[in-house]
């Protein structure tokens, strides 16, 4: 076993969050990762606390600060999901700091996704819309079969979270699309459906089309429906635990420790 101090340091971002404290756990019960920082947003009231005693635990001597820059620079790794616009601010910093940054953020326009490109150049950077394998092997499954079935077979993507989450469809049901349109060899923008209201007509020939169902406590469900003349394929993925996707962002922020500066995805840390 490495001594701690020789192991690479991670900064969480958003820590207060669900996501940010399952990280802070998995991170200290982890052999081969060790905790550096704790960033939130200003004001929030867990800045300046100790983010053990702010856990509702023992003190760790880790400090919660919202200057993400002088976190950033102790660390080996920042894992973040948060929000597109804190991520593009991060993902300058990070490459600032030469440390891997782990985005699980969804909802990116194109400019900003323009921006993380640029922050690529300089360091490491792996998104994903899930961090699971099993998202992941689901990925590859959709490509493949759409690269088997022509268009006279509908897809669909259903996905179902829990009432809090703000975008739709969700980033892993837009990677699967993502997957769908490449295996047929077209661009998903062109063939995306997911805004059927009223009176829209008879489905478009070779659409890929998207349904976002909201509610409860969902932790994340997705199927992609190939639909065919008296038959259908369903692929499908329950999420029960979140713990999978902080699970995959510690495996990315490994997996990149021993790589050249550029854009990856969970499929490259899998080796999928």
């Amino acid at each position: 076993m490495q001594p701690e101090q020789d192991l690479p340091g991670v900064v969480v971002t958003g820590v207060s969050g669900r996501m940010g404290q399952m990280l802070v756990k998995l991170i200290g019960a982890s052999e081969k990762l060790r905790l550096v920082g704790a960033v939130e947003r200003e004001g929030t009231p867990w800045i300046g606390r100790d983010l053990g005693e702010a856990m509702g635990g023992a003190a760790n001597g880790v400090r919660v600060t919202d200057d993400p820059l002088e976190a950033f620079a102790k660390a080996q790794a920042v894992i973040d999901f948060t929000a597109p616009a804190a991520t593009v601010e991060f993902a300058a910093l990070a490459a600032q700091a030469r440390a891997v940054h782990v985005i699980g953020t969804t909802g990116f326009e194109a400019g900003q996704l323009a921006k993380l490109t640029a922050a690529s150049r300089h360091a490491v950077i792996v998104r994903a819309g899930n961090m699971s394998l099993g998202v992941n092997l689901l990925t590859r499954l959709t490509r493949k079969v759409a690269e088997a079935l022509d268009a006279d077979w509908d897809i669909e993507i259903v996905e179902a979270h829990h009432r809090m989450k703000v975008d739709a469809p969700s980033g892993t049901a837009l990677m699967l699309g993502q997957a769908a349109a490449e295996g047929r060899g077209v661009a998903l923008e062109g063939h995306r459906d997911s805004g059927r209201d009223g009176l829209t007509g008879a489905r478009k020939r070779g659409d890929i089309g998207f349904a976002a169902i909201r509610g409860g406590d969902i932790v994340g469900e997705h199927d992609v429906i190939f639909a065919g003349e008296g038959e259908r394929i369903i692929l499908r993925h329950v999420a029960t635990d979140r713990a999978i996707f902080a699970r995959g962002a510690l495996r990315a922020a490994l997996w990149g420790q021993d790589q050249k500066p550029g854009e990856y995805d969970m499929m490259d840390v899998l080796g999928l």
